[in-house]
This record gives structure tokens, C-alpha cells and sequence, in this order.
């Protein structure tokens, strides 16, 4: 029984030997080349900074060869190159001069700790006026939020287009990809930067190396704005996989009344007794309306309002006569 292998605790801690010349006992087999175009606009700054180009990659023994009139850059390897994997940091040295980094950076990709990472974001996001916002987020006002991704994670960023160019060490290109995306995801890179702020305190502290590190890290929380629902909604009706009815066509209309086989002169006399109906039914109706302001409205039946003293009538006739004698007394008094 063979024994399995452990788990690497820290792969990024282990030391990766350089690869030297006596490593590389036989020569290349075949020619490996690598070729990129470039805009227009670029022509000028590559011309001036193609010899110091051509000689960084001379020390790896690879050709470089420059194209004006087809607008390419290309590189090969040749029976002398001792380092297989050079040929591809090449190729991303020519890559990133052409998508506008200078040739200063672009030179640091041929160490062996420091790769690239060009990362396409035109595609993230649907709509053009979205994506040129949260594209100037990510610069941020006068660069400053660049620059803050830069200092932490120690790789030379820049935005072009629809793209982004880090190049750096590896650890840190995975996190400029991850602030990246979340910013066309509508995450603000705030969060991420506060994030890679404080691992960067919590990396010094060898305490709090072997221990879990959420509970001091900021949790974004996605907020759902209600829309406004509109007042007048639409029903949506049942689906049915037939199509609607075919509307009918003036020939089916009359063949279904029974016109289509009259003569046309019959026609004009129906048609003008249906337009005379029509008429003295109007008239009718607007006669009714001219007579409403002459009807007279119900008046209400009139009631004597009832006295606050109640006096109980007297049936006896007697009394009666009494009491209008009383009366009488009264008045002439």
C-alpha cells in the first residue's frame, strides 16, 4: 500500500525554484510563435519603445519582429531558447502593449512570481449606459479607487475599453478579479477594498493567522427596492396554442345577411331605410332630452309644523261652547 499524499497546509508559502539554463538539457523540438494585432493609435508609442522590447526578449533568446503596414507584433522562439514557458510570458508581454500598457509593466510579466489577467467586462453588463457607470466607479473620481486596488493588492491595473488589464503577483490578480466583478454584479468596491484592508492588518498579527477571519470582515447585503406597480394592470388572458378567429370580410358579411344576392340599387334602398331609422330614432331620443327642462319637478306635500303645547281635545259639545264663550270674553276685554 503506497501512502497518500497530505494536503499542502500553504501552497502560496512554498518557494518555487528559478529555472536556469542547465535544467534545459536538449533543444526545442519545433518553432512555437505567437502573434497581436494592435490599433492604430498605438503605432507611434510602440515604434519608440520596440528596441528596448526586442532586447529584454533577446536575453531569453526569442525574436521579436514588428509589423507597420499590417498593424501586428510577433514573437518566436529559436534553437538557443532554454526556457520552454518563456515563449508564452512573451506572447503576454506583446498582448498587454498592445491593449495600451506601457512597455515598463508589461516587461515585469517575464519574472516567473508575476503573471497576468486580462479580464473581458464589456459582456457583464446589457445595457451601455449601466456599464460606463459602474466602469467609472471601478476608476472611481481622479483614479483614486484604481489606485486604492493597486496599493493592495500590489498590481498595476488598467481600464481600457471594454477591458481590464491587471498584471502582478498571482494571489493578487485573483483579487482584482474578484473587485472587478463584483462591480459590474452592482457591489460597490468600497466593500472590497475595506475587506483587503483589514486582511492586510490581520495578516501582521500572528494570533489571528490560523483562525476565521468573517466575523471582523463587512457582509454586503443586497437591498430590494420595491417598483412602483403601475395603477392600471393588464390581465394577462389564458394561453391557448390556436390563433384568434379570422375577422369577417365584407363579402362574408353580406353573403350572412342575405344582401350579396340583391341587386345594387335594393342595396341602396336598404341601406337608406336602416339610415333613416337610425336618424328618427336619434331625433327621438334628442327630443327627450330638450323636454326634460320643461317637466316640472314633484313638489313635496306641505305640513303645518306641530305646536310645542298640546291641548287634548274636548269631545263633550258642551265644553266646546264653553270655551269659545271664554274666548270671546277674552277679545273684547
Amino acid at each position: 500500500m503506497t501512502d497518500e499524499p497530505k494536503p499542502v497546509e500553504n501552497a502560496w508559502a512554498i518557494p518555487i525554484e528559478p529555472f536556469k539554463k542547465e535544467d534545459m538539457k536538449h533543444s526545442l523540438l519545433c518553432e512555437s510563435s505567437f502573434a497581436t494585432l494592435f490599433p492604430r493609435y498605438r503605432e507611434k508609442y510602440i515604434r519608440d519603445c520596440w528596441p528596448t522590447v526586442k532586447a529584454t526578449l533577446a536575453e531569453y533568446n526569442i525574436t521579436a519582429n514588428l509589423d507597420a503596414v499590417e498593424g501586428s507584433m510577433t514573437v518566436l522562439t529559436t534553437r538557443k531558447t532554454w526556457d520552454p514557458y518563456i515563449i508564452l510570458k512573451a506572447r503576454d508581454v506583446i498582448k498587454l502593449i498592445a491593449r495600451g500598457v506601457p512597455h515598463e509593466q508589461a516587461i515585469r510579466v517575464l519574472d516567473d512570481n508575476i503573471g497576468c489577467d486580462i479580464i473581458k467586462i464589456g459582456s457583464m453588463v446589457r445595457k451601455r449606459d449601466r456599464f460606463v457607470k459602474r466602469r467609472q466607479r471601478l476608476i472611481g473620481p481622479k483614479g483614486a479607487t484604481l489606485k486604492a486596488i493597486e496599493l493592495l493588492t500590489n498590481c498595476y491595473v488598467l481600464v481600457q475599453g471594454s477591458t481590464v488589464a491587471a498584471l502582478g503577483p498571482y494571489k493578487g490578480l485573483q483579487h482584482v478579479r474578484k473587485v472587478i466583478e463584483d462591480t459590474m454584479k452592482n457591489i460597490h468596491p468600497i466593500y472590497n477594498i475595506k475587506a483587503l484592508m483589514l486582511k492586510k492588518e490581520l495578516a501582521k498579527n500572528p494570533k489571528l493567522a490560523n483562525e476565521n477571519w468573517d466575523r471582523f470582515l463587512p457582509k454586503y447585503v443586497s437591498k430590494t427596492v420595491k417598483r412602483k406597480q403601475p395603477k392600471n394592470k393588464r390581465e394577462k388572458k389564458e394561453y391557448t396554442p390556436f390563433p384568434p378567429p379570422q375577422p369577417e370580410s365584407k363579402v362574408d358579411k353580406l353573403l350572412a345577411s342575405g344582401e350579396y344576392f340583391l341587386k345594387e340599387e335594393d342595396r341602396k334602398k336598404k341601406r337608406l331605410t336602416e339610415k333613416m331609422e337610425k336618424k328618427s330614432e336619434a331625433e327621438v331620443k334628442r327630443q327627450e332630452r330638450r323636454n326634460k327642462s320643461f317637466i316640472p319637478p314633484e313638489e313635496k306635500p306641505y305640513r303645518s309644523k306641530p305646536s310645542n303645547k298640546t291641548e287634548p281635545k274636548n269631545t263633550n259639545p258642551q265644553d266646546q261652547k264653553k270655551n269659545k264663550k271664554i274666548k270671546k270674553e277674552k277679545k273684547v276685554i
